[in-house]
């Protein structure tokens, strides 16, 4: 009985060994790819009714980001560092899309693109661009319903009213190209920051402030958080559409489009590609 006691023991010990060294080790590449990619199917298989209300309210929930950096810049001393400080404030849009699995646009540059590197056919295309044009037109429709309540609804002070104009017209006030150049890191990091989320078990909220963080202090373009300042200021009529649509709109999006799936998931994929080539052949 004791030496079935002692082999047991062994047992559970090399075991307990074996997840240390597995959880210390972190996610393989190809496992973070394959964990994506099985979102990404799964995200692709939802009704559209679904994906609609989840994208519009992300689209509502996402301009706490701007709403939490006006907050700041309102109430922060003028000193230099408060530039650093108040960008915090744009994380918080972000905590709760992505914590709350809502539908945001620049996630699927990388969560539905990579079952399509996997079966470039089509089908698995159209399917991609079917959700990218709803998820796109929900955030959108949600961004407009909440910027037109902080303008007209009287929920802001004065103080923090002045703060969101003035960092809407900052944000969309940029040539078409410079907002274009701006949002390919935006795209790179939001899709890093998907990328990161598999092996980040328990410490979600830090990689998600610090990478959305990093995109306001560069003064980077976001399509969705852009897009609330963007119609604060079209509700408004301080910005015209066409402005808003070619000067805007259509740059920031192609940006992020090119950071996110253009640059980001290809590279990733051609990290993965001669292991996952070499699971296929076996």
């Amino acid at each position: 009985m004791t030496e079935l006691t002692e082999q047991s023991r062994d047992l559970t010990r090399k075991e307990e060994e074996k997840e240390a060294v597995e959880e210390a080790a972190g996610l393989s590449p190809l496992l973070v790819f394959e964990t994506i990619r099985r979102n990404g199917e799964e995200e692709l298989e939802r009704p559209m009714r679904a994906l609609w209300f989840s994208g519009i309210a992300a689209g509502l929930l996402i301009s706490f980001s701007v709403l939490g950096e006006a907050t700041l810049r309102a109430y922060l001393p003028d000193a230099p560092w408060r530039f650093i400080v108040e960008n915090a404030g744009y994380s918080l849009g972000f905590l709760l899309v992505i914590l709350g699995r809502m539908q945001l646009f620049t996630e699927n540059t990388i969560t539905t693109v990579v079952p399509v590197t996997l079966n470039p056919t089509r089908r698995a295309l159209r399917r991609t661009l079917r959700l990218w044009a709803a998820v796109l037109a929900a955030n959108v429709v949600g961004a407009f319903l909440i910027a037109g309540f902080f303008a007209y609804a009287g929920v802001l002070s004065d103080d923090v009213f002045v703060a969101m104009t003035d960092l809407s017209h900052h944000a969309t006030g940029m040539p078409a190209m410079e907002g274009l150049m701006r949002g390919i890191p935006a795209g790179i990091l939001i899709a890093a920051l998907v990328w990161m989320l598999p092996s980040s078990k328990g410490s979600e909220v830090a990689v998600i402030t610090l990478f959305t963080w990093l995109i306001a202090l560069g003064d980077f373009t976001h399509i969705v958080a852009g897009s609330v300042e963007m119609a604060f200021l079209l509700v408004q009529a301080e910005m015209g559409l066409a402005q808003a649509i070619f000067g805007f709109f259509i740059p920031v999006f192609i940006g992020n489009v090119l950071g996110g799936t253009v640059i980001f998931t290809m590279l990733t994929w051609a990290q993965v590609q001669p292991e996952v080539e070499a699971q296929d052949a076996d």
